[in-house]
């Protein structure tokens, strides 16, 4: 099948577990996973109507940059814009790239992170929104702060400048299965629930990926970041760029 019939077939998914649970399938946004692709994989994406991206890496994007034009041509409010998401782990060393680059930073976890992309998006008169990715599984291999943390960063974060707290992210533990990932959602989104009278701007839930996005949406999930059901599994002699 093509992007574009993938897209489509994953947006009736969308709208079915939106039915399932009495929401509205406008309000949960789908962010095409590019990273591995080339670049003229999301400029097909986006001939067929994808606008919101998610990249692994800073410099994997950057090599991508050139090619996209879109990004430079389209202003801030253009509907044809091309909106692209960090949401890989992001060492310190590449935060004002990552500032530079995303519109959206989606995996803050620490205090240090955010302080360096603050620092980075007021050198350029820009106001940064991020999401901070919470650690919900045991599991070596997944990022994120601890739910016991996350307090006291979001009040840290909130005296930064020119970031735009927006939500949270997770990644729970990875299973063929959907069910299995539903206690990790519904955790984050009472997670959510209980922090949002202090932090009121702590509304998007990004989770939900393609062998589990429709248990995500019936969980809340705001934003599900599908790759492999759009893009299919990259061959491994594929340019990254």
């Amino acid at each position: 099948m093509s992007i574009a019939e993938n897209l489509e077939r994953v947006h009736d998914d969308i709208a079915a577990a939106c039915r399932r649970a009495d929401r509205r399938p406008e309000d949960v946004q789908l962010m095409a996973v590019s990273k591995v692709h080339p670049a003229e994989t999301l400029l097909e994406a986006h001939a067929a109507g994808q606008r919101l991206f998610g990249e692994n890496r800073v410099q994997e994007f950057a090599a991508k940059l050139n090619r996209l034009h879109l990004l430079d041509s389209a202003g801030k409010d253009d509907p044809h814009r091309l909106e692209v998401h960090l949401i890989g782990p992001l060492q310190s060393n590449k935060t004002a790239k990552a500032a530079e680059f995303f519109q959206s930073i989606d995996t803050v976890d620490s205090l240090k992170t955010a302080q360096r992309l603050s620092a980075a998006a007021t050198s350029t008169g820009k106001l940064l929104p991020i999401l901070v990715e919470v650690k919900l599984s045991h599991e070596e291999s997944k990022h994120g702060i601890a739910p016991d943390l996350l307090p006291e960063l979001l009040d840290s974060i909130a005296l930064l400048p020119s970031l735009q707290l927006r939500g949270l992210m997770t990644v729970p533990p990875w299973s063929t299965e959907a069910e299995p990932a539903r206690p990790y959602f519904r955790q984050l989104r009472l997670l959510r629930d209980r922090l949002q009278p202090a932090s009121p701007t702590l509304i998007e839930l990004s989770m939900g990926m393609s062998n589990d996005f429709t248990v995500a949406i019936e969980e809340g999930s705001t934003t599900v970041r599908i790759g492999t059901a759009i893009f299919g599994r990259r061959p491994p002699s594929a340019p990254i760029a």
